[in-house]
């Protein structure tokens, strides 16, 4: 990954450290925060429909983002790679992590496919359009801007992640704590679609299947910083990024059980505060639609262009016209049934990484330890 120049001029050092800092969580929040987030619908699969054991699970998966975040920056300097291939390579071996990398493309082809279908959802429930529309629509501007390169990705990136940020945390914010608790039946407050028994396998899912894209980022940033400062980034990225977990998901309880007919239910919130949040949060929300399926179509056309030799031009236009028939089905099942599948893939790499970690922490604390008591017994 390239960095633009006014992000790594040099600087005194505790504020090159605090940006490095900020750069990192930035990058762990705009690699998971994309529209499935943003949209609210994962987490309502995966923990507001679990009630209030959610909570719980929302908790966990805050714990879970910041220690895979620090040990996956502490195995990069360990390796001293730059690049997710090499940390897949380190982790299950060569041969696997091949297969492994492939494995994530389809999962890249599939999450153009999840972001089509959301941006034709966004246009049927809160814009009242057709759904074809706005899935042609994000089509066509998701060609437009990867033919032009990498240029408005970047910009785009950099300038949403802040926005969407802000955005969601004024509305969580005032939902969670300052809006008044809604009233509704006493046998719908006890409504809870999943099996309450599911919350921990549902949180680690979640966790799982995101941490694997958010690995592609994070092992990017190795060559900014070093071991103390990459941990410490990624760490504060994970907890960052967890309390954006629990407060959301503490806004849609409140609004249970109506949001778990909704496809974005983010929206519907907002349109509880005020008909003007609703129009800011749903171009909000579309334009993150658009920057995560560019993400993932610029991703999955380049592999696929070195793949099989054929020019990336017309291997993008081909993967987002092969996308359009998946991105046909309902937004809500392809976050259900696609997500929690590559989230067992996800906690095979957790495995690895908590594995190849505590192996290699184990080592060095023995090597200290043994140390220390020769050092002991000479004086």
């Amino acid at each position: 990954m390239h960095f633009p120049e006014y992000l790594i001029r040099k600087e005194g050092k505790g504020e090159r450290l605090i940006k490095i800092r900020l750069m990192l969580i930035m990058g762990y929040l705009g690699a998971v925060i994309g529209a499935g987030f943003a949209s609210g619908q994962e987490i309502v699969q995966f923990f507001v429909s679990y009630g209030n054991y959610g909570l719980k699970g929302s908790i966990l998966a805050t714990f879970l983002f910041a220690i895979c975040g620090a040990l996956l920056l502490y195995t990069a300097h360990r390796c001293q790679v730059a690049n997710y291939q090499g940390i897949l390579a380190y982790l299950l071996g060569k041969k696997s992590g091949q297969y492994v990398d492939f494995i994530l493309a389809i999962f890249l082809f599939l999450g153009i496919s999840t972001m089509l279908s959301a941006s034709g959802a966004v246009f049927y429930e809160h814009l009242y359009l057709p759904k074809s529309l706005g899935i042609m629509l994000a089509y066509i501007t998701v060609v437009i801007m990867l033919l032009t390169g990498k240029k408005g990705l970047i910009l785009a990136y950099n300038i949403l992640v802040p926005l969407k940020l802000l955005l969601l945390l004024g509305i969580t914010i005032y939902v969670a704590f300052v809006l008044d608790d809604i009233q509704l039946p006493s046998y719908a407050l006890q409504l809870c679609p999943s099996n309450e028994r599911y919350w921990a396998v549902s949180s680690l899912l979640y966790v799982a299947y995101n941490f694997s894209l958010a690995m592609v980022v994070l092992s990017e940033y190795q060559t900014l910083s070093n071991v103390r400062t990459g941990i410490a980034g990624a760490a504060w990225g994970g907890i960052v990024l967890g309390s954006l977990v629990i407060l959301t998901f503490l806004t849609l309880r409140k609004f249970l059980p109506v949001v778990l007919h909704y496809e974005v239910p983010m929206l519907f919130v907002a349109g509880q505060l005020s008909l003007t949040a609703k129009h800011v949060y749903t171009i909000v929300l579309w334009i993150g639609i658009l920057t995560t399926a560019i993400a993932n179509a610029y991703g999955f056309a380049q592999r696929f262009a070195s793949f099989t030799g054929i020019s990336y031009g017309p291997c993008l236009i081909l993967c987002m016209t092969l996308a359009l028939p998946v991105s046909m089905q309902s937004f809500s099942a392809l976050v259900g049934k696609v997500y929690p599948l590559f989230g067992v893939l996800g906690i095979i790499i957790m495995a690895a990484l908590f594995w190849k970690s505590g192996q290699d922490i184990g080592r060095h604390l023995y090597y200290n330890i043994i140390q220390l008591v020769k050092k002991a017994r000479e004086v």
